[in-house]
């Protein structure tokens, strides 16, 4: 349920209407937009009567939510939200590039890349230090390692780190090390870790399940917002569906439809979603024009030879190429980087 203010109301006559709400044993959420005030309610509200609020006159309409994600839904924040990063942003009228390799392998590997995806316009490095494998034999990333190599290249960079949270065990050092914390897709019901992560500060970059229906998606974020952790980033990276052709169904109509349901920044990974670098630039291009708020590309300088996931790597030159065609669709749609 949602109260909708009317402009003009005083502090005290705000303060006397969430103390009303409060009595009836809810948890409230105050958005003060720039256009408007809502007041979201949080938890059993059978035994809350629309018109009795409506009794007061600085309230302009009572909504019932009928999602059952609330913090996430745009009735609770109209305004779409924007994450900012060291000043790097995602969201709004802001498109965010992450880019970088699927593992880290090296030092010289993440830094040349890094310094590479910098000068065709990349604002994020990504890089997987932990690597969930469907194989136990393959590689699984160089895992603390893998972090301090993240670390270098940054100091080299200044590109603030995304990377993937696997496990709880590693919770304080991630949130002390890394810029921005991804939950996997295998992860996105590990709701021990979204709970967790609910109580950092950091931003949460939460990919779609293999097999997740949108609102299993937002009930994922809604539980990192529960905690208290607002900053979430959703990303589609494509979703399991009898087609052999690609990796995954990359699913483009999920963006107007989330951002129409909620206010959370949505971008799309396009590497995962078609397994095959030769369609990383067709669905980027086709991403922004859907309305994503940015995308996620792994870049590797000797893709044949990666130790994970080189067939849906591009090169440096070819990132760089996309990135001139990125920057003048993002434009087209009141974007930039």
């Amino acid at each position: 349920m949602i109260v909708v203010m009317n402009s003009g109301y005083t502090k005290q006559e705000m303060d006397e209407i969430v103390e009303h709400i409060k009595s009836k044993g809810v948890k409230i959420d105050v958005c003060e937009g720039s256009a408007k005030c809502v007041i979201g309610i949080i938890g059993d509200t059978t035994n809350i009567d629309s018109d009795e609020i409506l009794s007061f006159r600085y309230v302009d309409k009572v909504l019932k939510v009928q999602e059952p994600f609330k913090k996430a839904n745009r009735l609770f924040k109209a305004e779409s939200t924007v994450i900012d990063v060291e000043g790097s942003k995602i969201g709004g009228n802001a498109l965010g590039i992450i880019a970088g390799p699927c593992s880290v392998e090296s030092e010289e590997q993440i830094i040349g890349i890094a310094r590479s995806v910098k000068k065709s316009g990349a604002n994020f490095l990504r890089g997987g230090a932990f690597k969930p494998r469907t194989s136990p034999y393959s590689f699984q990333g160089m895992e603390m390692e893998g972090l301090k190599l993240l670390k270098l290249a940054k100091q080299e960079t200044g590109l603030p780190i995304v990377t993937e949270l696997m496990s709880t065990d590693y919770i304080d050092k991630f949130v002390d090390e890394v810029d921005v914390i991804q939950i996997g897709a295998r992860n996105m019901q590990n709701f021990d870790l979204l709970k967790q992560v609910g109580k950092t500060d950091k931003p949460i970059l939460l990919k779609r399940g293999l097999s997740a229906t949108i609102e299993e998606w937002l009930m994922s974020a809604e539980y990192i917002m529960a905690g208290g952790n607002e900053n979430v980033i959703l990303c589609e990276r494509g979703i399991r569906t009898f087609e052999t052709y690609t990796r995954n169904t990359l699913d483009l109509s999920a963006i107007p439809i989330v951002k129409r349901l909620s206010h959370l920044p949505v971008i799309v990974d396009p590497s995962h979603a078609s397994g095959d670098w030769r369609l990383v630039e067709p669905m980027s291009k086709a991403a922004i024009l859907a309305g994503c708020d940015g995308l996620m590309i792994e870049v590797h300088n000797n893709p044949q030879n990666a130790l994970c996931d080189g067939q849906q790597s591009i090169k440096p030159n070819k990132f760089d190429s996309l990135m001139e065609k990125v920057k003048i669709l993002g434009e087209i749609e009141g974007k930039t980087i």
